[in-house]
């Protein structure tokens, strides 16, 4: 098993393609990590629920979970490519006002169109005879 692992709401058309990217550089590069879609049966691997887990990142190295900005700055750290961009949001400052941007901007956005896309589907399949 890879030691470092993504999981990731593949429902999502912006994590989706972000992680898409991720695992097919990986991949490409020879890179032993692992990317779980949360809603398939490798949730159960994670010991969060599937709410929880689709209101962030969640990246688990070495054994242990990180979530928003700090698991970001773990996977970007385990591709070459994007070691600069880990080294660039982990200094002080910056890491402060990504996790800022992370938490109360851009982690709910893309939870609310999460709900938004799960009650559309749900009213949807109400409407089949």
């Amino acid at each position: 098993m890879p030691k470092t692992r993504v999981l990731y709401n593949a429902d999502c058309p912006v994590c989706n393609a972000e992680i898409c990217h991720y695992r097919d550089y990986s991949k490409a590069q020879g890179l032993t990590l692992g990317f779980d879609d949360l809603n398939t049966d490798a949730l159960k691997d994670w010991d969060i629920d599937a709410d929880t887990a689709a209101r962030r990142l969640h990246v688990i190295h070495n054994g242990r979970l990180y979530d928003g900005i700090p698991a970001f700055l773990v996977l970007w750290q385990e591709m070459p490519r994007y070691r600069w961009l880990a080294r660039l949001v982990g200094l002080p400052g910056i890491r402060h006002l990504a996790c800022l941007l992370y938490d109360w901007a851009l982690a709910p956005l893309i939870y609310r169109n999460h709900l938004r896309r799960m009650r559309q589907r749900a009213a949807a399949s109400d409407h089949l005879c």
